[in-house]
């Protein structure tokens, strides 16, 4: 039966592959998707993690932050006060639950995780539990952190009614160890890892039409933009990247600049 799935996997990284640098929302989705039904879950999110500079040597999250975010389905993951934003709003706080302290277990390699796995049964009646997770039946969720470089890692969460086995867990670690250069794209596209600063939602837009070769002015139509402020959104984004043009830009993706080892 892994077998079987396996090249399934093998379909899916040829697939994530056919998309083009200015699609990785589109890429993120699919994989997000495919990876799903694989597993047998029925949500899947996306997050990639930053370790600030300077961050105090108490933090018990070492510096850790999540920048960015994407939801297959956000809507099942809302609360009164969304399920995402809730949490992340609490790690920011840095009002510690055991759950935030499980990926920092041999952060920088790679590995995986689960609610079910690595935290005791009683956690489960928590009050901070049945806020964030029990309220739309999430039973269990287990993660795959594929570390970049020092201060960057691409996390995936997959959400179920139910445990998730080992073997599941085993066969979504195999699909998402083998694709480094995704990792690596979705990164780049959110103005991760090379750029000084996370991209604004504006900038993000911006960037992503500029990789697919439109000029400013179509760039500034397509997002109802002025002419100008269009500009000053591309000096942003090429002052973030630390280039000086749209090649230098593109060729961050190409080349690979940025990864890890």
């Amino acid at each position: 039966m892994f077998d079987e799935r396996r090249e399934q996997i093998h379909c899916l990284w040829d697939e994530l592959s056919d998309f083009d640098l200015s699609q990785s929302k589109a890429a993120v989705a699919h994989a997000m998707t495919r990876l799903s039904e694989l597993g047998g879950v029925w949500n899947a999110t996306w997050a990639g993690a930053i370790r600030m500079k300077g961050a105090d040597e108490t933090d018990p999250l070492l510096g850790w932050r999540v920048a960015v975010g994407e939801a297959l389905h956000p809507a099942l993951l809302q609360s009164d006060d969304k399920h995402m934003a809730g949490v992340m709003d609490v790690w920011d706080r840095r009002d510690i639950d055991p759950s935030f302290l499980i990926p920092l277990k041999n952060v920088g390699i790679f590995r995986t995780y689960s609610l079910r796995r690595d935290l005791p049964a009683d956690w489960f009646d928590t009050p901070f539990y049945r806020k964030h997770y029990g309220f739309c039946d999430i039973h269990d969720v287990a993660f795959v952190a594929f570390p970049l470089n020092e201060e960057c890692e691409s996390h995936f969460a997959f959400y179920s009614p139910h445990s998730i086995s080992d073997d599941t867990l085993a066969l979504l670690a195999y699909a998402l160890r083998g694709i480094k250069w995704f990792h690596r794209h979705l990164m780049l596209s959110h103005g991760l890892m090379v750029a000084k600063a996370p991209l604004t939602p504006t900038e993000q837009k911006v960037l992503q039409l500029l990789l697919t070769g439109a000029t400013e002015k179509s760039i500034a139509r397509q997002i109802g933009l002025a002419d100008s402020t269009t500009h000053q959104h591309v000096v942003a984004i090429f002052r973030k990247y630390g280039v000086k043009s749209r090649a230098a830009l593109m060729s961050l993706w190409l080349n690979g600049s940025g990864a890890a080892g």
